[in-house]
This record gives structure tokens, C-alpha cells and sequence, in this order.
């Protein structure tokens, strides 16, 4: 994997990088959010040497830092855009997890025909439908909320409320321990965050998914009410969905070969399209 930057008017944002052939299939990997590259780890190792691979720092989080909070979501998806394009990449499966599946989904939105493949993983949909007036309020007004919860307590809710596996919970928590020490830049990245995401749903766009596609959930996610919205989405849409066993919201960390399979799966699919 390859290193590098794309400058954007409020940051610098960090990203890795292996392609082959850019021509065929690359999976874009999105981290959801205060996580970074490291939590696609065990993707990045199976796939690197089969498909194309991406994966960022999302703005303002790790070494995407430092960076101005005056972004949104559609800002997010244009950078990606213009990243991949600057790297020759035609034809991006992306998987995102959490917020990273909501970047993806804003994506499709500003991209339909360029977007070839879309995996969500413990993320949930977009649209205004699926959500309360008083939860997009409690959206706004969460960067207070961490900022004044102790450390040490999100810290094991971050870590222990996100994963269930050993490996998952202590990548999780190294990856948490990037803002030790600084929790009010944790608290606005969390807070801006969320924002984004209310903004978003206010837009009431229709964030449609024309491409192939798979909704990933684990069993025991406890991440708000994304069971519920999965079902929901998937109800209303029809895009299959895999219940991951033993998994919670890092279902990818949790239970990796089960996640890479179904992410291969709908790969191979994709992939068939391209070959000659």
C-alpha cells in the first residue's frame, strides 16, 4: 500500500492505495466515524493481492488532521471523487462502515453511474423517512455530550460498546487512543459528525442505490437502532442483507472472514462484468 495526500481547501486528507489495474473493480474502503484506516486492516490484508484496494483517513480523523470543521457530507463524497479520479480509478465498489456507509450513500447520490458496487456495513440509510424529528435533533447536540462524558468512560464505550471480539475491541481502543489527551477534538469530530449526518437527512434526497449491492449488519449491534434500520432499509428496498453472528457494530473486526466473503461475493459478481 501506497501513501498519499489530496489537498482539499480546509485540510489535507491522508490515504493508502494499491492498484493493479486500474480498470477493474477497486474496493474503497471507508472507516465510520473517530476510526481510521486500521480499521479495515484484516480487508486490506485478504484483498490487497486480489482486487484493487483504498483506504482513507477521513477528514479530520487521524492523520487526516489537522482540518477545518466547515465541511459536510456532500464535500466528503466530492473529494473522494475527485481522489479517485486523480488516481485513474473508474470503476469504485465502496464499503463503508457506520459513517463511511453514509459517505457512500451520499456518494450514489452525486455519482450514480460512476458508483459500481456499494457494501454497507453496520451503517444505515440515508433518507428522511427512516428517522424522528427528535432523533435528528439529538444528533445536533452531541458534541457537548462527549466533551463533557469522562474519558475514561467513552473510552470503554467506544471500545467494549462497538466490538465484541478481543481483536476488535483492542484495535478499536489503539485507534481511540490517537485523541488521549486531547478529548476536545474528539468531542467536535463526534459532534460535527453526527451534524453532518442530520444535515444530510434533512436534505430528504433521495440517496437511491442503482448499483449492485449488500447490507451487512451485525447480530449484536448496539450502535443506536441500526438493527431496525436495516431491516427497515432493507425492507423498503430489497437489497439483500447478511446478519453477521457474534458481531457487533465492527462486524468487519468481529467476525472478518465472514464479512470478507460476502464482500468477495458481490466483488466477483462486479468483476465478471469487466473481464474480457
Amino acid at each position: 500500500m501506497t501513501e498519499n495526500t489530496y489537498t482539499t481547501p480546509s485540510g489535507t486528507i491522508h490515504y493508502w492505495l494499491r492498484v493493479t489495474d486500474p480498470h477493474m473493480p477497486t474496493l474503497v474502503f471507508l472507516p465510520g466515524l473517530t476510526a481510521d484506516h486500521r480499521l479495515f486492516d484484516k480487508q486490506i490484508a485478504y484483498f490487497k493481492s486480489r482486487y484493487n484496494v483504498f483506504v482513507w483517513d477521513a477528514p479530520g480523523h487521524a492523520s487526516s488532521w489537522p482540518f477545518t470543521f466547515d465541511f459536510d457530507l456532500m464535500d466528503k463524497a466530492r473529494w473522494l471523487k475527485e481522489i479517485l479520479e486523480k488516481e485513474g480509478i473508474t470503476h469504485p465498489v465502496i464499503i463503508g462502515q457506520s459513517m463511511g456507509g453514509y459517505v457512500g450513500q451520499t456518494f450514489a447520490q452525486l455519482y450514480p453511474e460512476y458508483l459500481k458496487g456499494f457494501v454497507s456495513i453496520d451503517s444505515a440509510p440515508l433518507q428522511r423517512e427512516y428517522v424522528t424529528g427528535a432523533e435528528i435533533f439529538l444528533l445536533k447536540k452531541m458534541e457537548p455530550v462527549y466533551f463533557y462524558y469522562p474519558w475514561k468512560w467513552l473510552l470503554k464505550s467506544g471500545t467494549k460498546g462497538v466490538a465484541l471480539s478481543e481483536y476488535g475491541r483492542k484495535l478499536m481502543h489503539d485507534i481511540m487512543m490517537v485523541y488521549d489527551g486531547d478529548k476536545k477534538r474528539y468531542a467536535r469530530l463526534s459532534g460535527h459528525g453526527f451534524g453532518m449526518l442530520a444535515l444530510a437527512m434533512e436534505k430528504d434526497l433521495p440517496y437511491e442505490i442503482k448499483c449492485p449491492a449488500l447490507l451487512i449488519c451485525g447480530e449484536k449491534d448496539r450502535a443506536g437502532s441500526c438493527i431496525r434500520y436495516n431491516k427497515a432499509w432493507h425492507k423498503k428496498t430489497g437489497i439483500p442483507l447478511e446478519w453477521i453472528k457474534d458481531a457487533g457494530h465492527n462486524s468487519n473486526t468481529d467476525q472478518p472472514e465472514t464479512v470478507n466473503r460476502l464482500i468477495e461475493d458481490l466483488t466477483e459478481r462486479i468483476t465478471a462484468h469487466y473481464r474480457p
